[in-house]
């Protein structure tokens, strides 16, 4: 039972950090925060939070793991109800997009900081774990002209992040939904076959 509780506390003071950071950002931008500031907001100790995480980075990062499982099952439900036909691969993309837009002023009180650089590459690798998972890499090791695997993902990751950066902006006044699809289709027929 004192297991439970603990637990229970835990994560009670990991949702406190986590919040007062977040409501942190947009009221002094990311640089500015120190620890003792989201410790006050937390009204928590300075030890009580070195006992969960090494830095504001350290915590900035673990406030993706609710995003990473949310896509994560958001993958597995496209998955599941593809067709066969590839029609529901990137199934990362929507939830990312829609997400992206509920936290836009968030996103965009972190451009440009340091905070900005640690979500953004939390995130890189957040899609590049899903786009690895559900990619068939099928290409010949053994040929001359194949394209690595790796390669392929870091590619796919690297255009979704250049058009979710675009989208939002430019205001995020496309939907998530007509975004997803314009990247779906520049991702499967490429650029040539995906321009009008």
């Amino acid at each position: 039972m004192a297991k439970k509780v603990l637990d229970r506390r835990i994560l009670r003071t990991k949702a406190m950090l986590q919040q007062a950071l977040n409501s942190l950002i947009p009221k002094k931008g990311y640089e500015a925060i120190t620890i003792k500031d989201i410790c006050e907001a937390a009204n928590v100790g300075r030890s009580t939070f070195y006992a969960h995480y090494t830095s504001k980075d350290d915590l900035k990062r673990s406030g993706f793991e609710p995003l990473r499982k949310l896509l994560i099952d958001r993958q597995r439900a496209a998955l599941a109800t593809a067709r066969g036909d590839g029609s529901r691969n990137l199934g990362f993309s929507l939830p990312m997009f829609e997400h992206a837009r509920d936290h836009r002023a968030h996103y965009r009180a972190l451009v440009g900081s340091r905070g900005g650089t640690v979500s953004l590459a939390t995130i890189r690798k957040i899609l590049s774990d899903l786009a690895r998972d559900e990619l068939p890499i099928t290409a010949e090791k053994n040929s001359a002209d194949a394209i690595p695997g790796e390669l392929v993902i870091q590619y796919v990751v690297g255009a979704y992040m250049a058009i979710m950066t675009w989208w939002l902006d430019a205001g995020a006044k496309v939907p998530p939904d007509r975004m997803d699809a314009m990247f779906r289709r520049l991702a499967t027929e490429g650029i040539l076959g995906g321009c009008s």
